[in-house]
């Protein structure tokens, strides 16, 4: 009998994440690393979500007491790096006032920020978890580099393949022989529940809304990473937000940042409300950065919502909600320069991965600064900054998603995306949420318009 090796959950698996996530927070866990390893336990999967084999009984069972250990170490950086609300905003000198919201963006530009997410997202799964050095060369034999089009296999040396496999599960639906509309993928499937979050709870929707909503329409296999371990945590009577905490060593990655695009949509023209629909969403799963990530981009996205600022106003009002020592805001600040200051992009994405390899390929800080620089050096251009976001490796499909939700709304209508990138989706998304399977993004702009300010009060 073959076991199941259930991603992302396995206690000797999570172990090695949270020792790379303590040293990352400024805490010491050499000496648990030191029993750890003496005991016999591995290392944390390079890139996959579970090793290979299950780890014996007392294995595992020291896994999960040193999980705890872990977790009762002190730290260093609560003070530049918390995760309380009111403790974020004390650091953000530059935090944005509340503002009159601005009339709601055109449906069409909301269509286009729907269909730049999905054409984004789709850019990039093929080729998720792959090494840059694969992308660069599976693009390259494809006639394709710099990246200006889908990923195709045709063309492509077989032993190159081989060597860079593409990513399994999306290959038949991603690469642009197979492309038919818009396949399921979790960086999808979050604004479809942030829009039911929205429609049953409103504005002021807590965390355990956001916890209850998930475990009636999200099914548990459609969640990865910081959502998986959460949703898990729910299961066994953790209640947010502890859920974000309890052995889950993923509490800084890149899911808070996915769930993102419905606050800052909703919210044009008002960064500050933006930031704080994206803070109690994100504290179901994410603490520190991982939260920090998920406001910058809301924030970013309800200014880039109004259509009167470039990119660059846009990534700047962003950074108004993001402490400004901490490791995100230095490492958004660096992307920035760096695509300031460099015509090439290779040059950019190499020290990006020089100055962050010691993240995981999924964590927060590396994603972020790589999704600031596409959309910088591109100057907010559609294709460019998804191009960019894509050819820059790490977590593909999603930093493709998230440049593309921001560089569409800076487009603004569905006309304004080049034709290559939109008629392969045909208006088609498909997903496990609800009854959104099958839906187009004409209808989610639709039901996303309904959901957004419509106008400022009158005096």
């Amino acid at each position: 009998m073959t076991a199941l090796r259930l991603t992302w959950v396995q206690p000797e698996d999570l172990l090695g994440h949270e020792l790379a996530q303590a040293t990352q927070d400024g805490r010491d866990p050499s000496a648990i690393a030191a029993r750890w390893r003496a005991a016999g336990g591995a290392e944390a999967p390079s890139r996959a979500g579970a090793s290979p084999s299950p780890a014996a009984p007392r294995l595992r069972a020291l896994a999960e007491d040193l999980l705890d250990e872990l977790a009762r170490l002190p730290g260093e950086l609560g003070d530049t790096e918390p995760t309380g609300p009111a403790e974020i905003k004390a650091l953000c000198p530059n935090w944005p006032s509340p503002a009159v919201p601005a009339p709601a963006p055109a449906q069409a530009r909301l269509e286009a920020a729907w269909l730049g997410r999905a054409a984004g997202c789709l850019l990039g799964k093929p080729v998720e978890k792959l090494p840059l050095r694969g992308i660069r060369d599976l693009a390259r034999a494809a006639g394709n580099w710099p990246l200006r089009t889908w990923f195709t296999a045709r063309g492509v040396p077989g032993e190159l393949t081989r060597a860079h496999p593409w990513n399994r599960r999306s290959a038949p639906t991603s690469l642009a022989e197979n492309i038919d509309g818009m396949p399921e993928d979790d960086d999808l499937n979050y604004p479809l529940l942030n829009l039911l979050l929205l429609q049953r709870n409103g504005r002021d929707f807590t965390t355990a809304d956001v916890a209850r909503l998930w475990l009636d329409e999200l099914p548990a296999g459609r969640t990865f990473t910081a959502e998986r371990v959460a949703y898990r945590n729910l299961l066994t009577g953790v209640e947010p937000p502890e859920t974000a905490r309890h052995r889950n060593p993923f509490r800084e990655w890149i899911g808070g940042l996915i769930r993102a695009d419905v606050h800052g949509w909703t919210n044009p023209g008002d960064p500050a409300t933006a930031a704080d629909q994206a803070y109690r969403d994100a504290t179901l799963t994410h603490t520190a950065n991982g939260v920090y990530a998920a406001m910058f981009t809301a924030a970013t996205i309800a200014e880039a919502a109004t259509g009167t600022s470039d990119i660059h106003a846009c990534l700047r009002t962003g950074l108004t909600v993001v402490p400004p020592a901490s490791r995100l805001a230095k490492a958004i600040h660096h992307a920035v320069q760096l695509a300031c200051t460099t015509d090439d992009f290779d040059a950019v994405v190499d020290e990006l991965h020089s100055v962050h390899s010691t993240y995981h390929w999924v964590h927060a800080i590396p994603n972020t600064a790589l999704i600031a620089a596409a959309l910088t050096h591109a100057d907010g251009d559609f294709s460019g900054s998804i191009c960019r976001a894509v050819s820059g490796g790490w977590d593909t499909d999603s930093n493709g998603a998230t440049a593309g939700s921001v560089a569409g709304l800076l487009a603004g209508d569905p006309a304004a995306l080049p034709d290559r990138w939109t008629s392969p989706l045909k208006n088609r998304l498909a997903t496990s949420v609800a009854d959104f399977d099958g839906t187009g993004f004409d209808n989610l702009a639709r039901l996303t318009h309904l959901l957004t300010r419509r106008e400022a009060p009158r005096p």
